[in-house]
């Protein structure tokens, strides 16, 4: 499957008073390691809106395990586990610069024609894409 790591800075803005980041941060995080992932493969999430396709979530289970703290260098590993014909699982971790696990997810994607805001199936050009790159 598809696998990239985006290296993310945690700025103070991420973070709460006494330093540590702030839990829904780590969904941005995330959000960034998607888009980071589809653009390797040369898909772009702005094209995709010219279309009027969206990929949308539907779906997060995270597992945060250890507090990254202000400053700290993160990196964001992202994976398509697997694709169907209108939406898309990533398995995705963060870790610190020791390598230590601090985050885990698994986000559920939906591909949405924004016209109608209902799920449609994935364009045949991104499934060939994402079959060469998975």
């Amino acid at each position: 499957m598809l696998i990239s790591t985006l290296p993310v800075r945690v700025y103070y803005e991420d973070t709460d008073a006494g330093g540590v980041v702030y839990y829904a941060n780590y969904m941005k995080f995330f959000e960034r390691g998607r888009t980071e992932a589809l653009r390797e493969i040369n898909i772009e999430q702005d094209v995709l809106l010219e279309q009027n396709i969206a990929f949308m979530v539907k779906k997060v289970e995270m597992d945060c395990i250890k507090s990254a703290r202000f400053n700290q260098l993160l990196s964001v590993k992202t994976e398509v586990e697997s694709y169907r014909k209108v939406s898309l699982v990533f398995k995705q971790q963060i870790f610190n610069e020791s390598g230590e696990l601090l985050c885990k997810a698994s986000t559920l994607i939906a591909c949405v024609n924004l016209q109608k805001m209902k799920p449609t199936a994935i364009p045949a050009e991104i499934i060939e894409v994402m079959s060469s790159a998975c």
